[in-house]
C-alpha cells in the first residue's frame, strides 16, 4: 500500500482569505468612524449650538462620503445618511432661530 499524498494548498484561495480578513478589519474600523460622527452631529444638535453642529455636520459629510467612495458602504446608503443628518441639522437650526 502506498502512503496517501498531501494535501494540496490552494495558493490563491489563502491569499484570498488574507485579503479579506484585510479588508474586514479596515471596514469594520471606517464603519466604526461613522457611527461616531454621526452621533457626535446629534450631540452637537441636542446641545443647540449652530457653530459646533455645522462642523461636526461637515466632518460627517467628509467621513461619509469617503467610505463611499472607497466601496466601504454603498453609495445611496451612503447619500441617505447625509440627506438625514443634514434635514436633521437645518430643522434643529431653524427652530433655534424662530
Amino acid at each position: 500500500m502506498a502512503a496517501k499524498a498531501p494535501v494540496k494548498k490552494n495558493l490563491s484561495a489563502i491569499k484570498r482569505d488574507r485579503q479579506a480578513e484585510k479588508r474586514n478589519t479596515r471596514n469594520r474600523v471606517v464603519r466604526s468612524k461613522i457611527k461616531n460622527v454621526v452621533k457626535d452631529v446629534e450631540a452637537a444638535v441636542a446641545g443647540k449650538n449652530a457653530e459646533e453642529t455645522e462642523k461636526a455636520l461637515r466632518k460627517a459629510v467628509k467621513t461619509i462620503s469617503s467610505a463611499s467612495s472607497k466601496g466601504v458602504i454603498h453609495k445611496n446608503n451612503a447619500s441617505r445618511k447625509i440627506s438625514r443628518l443634514t434635514k436633521r441639522v437645518t430643522s434643529a437650526s431653524k427652530a433655534v432661530t424662530a
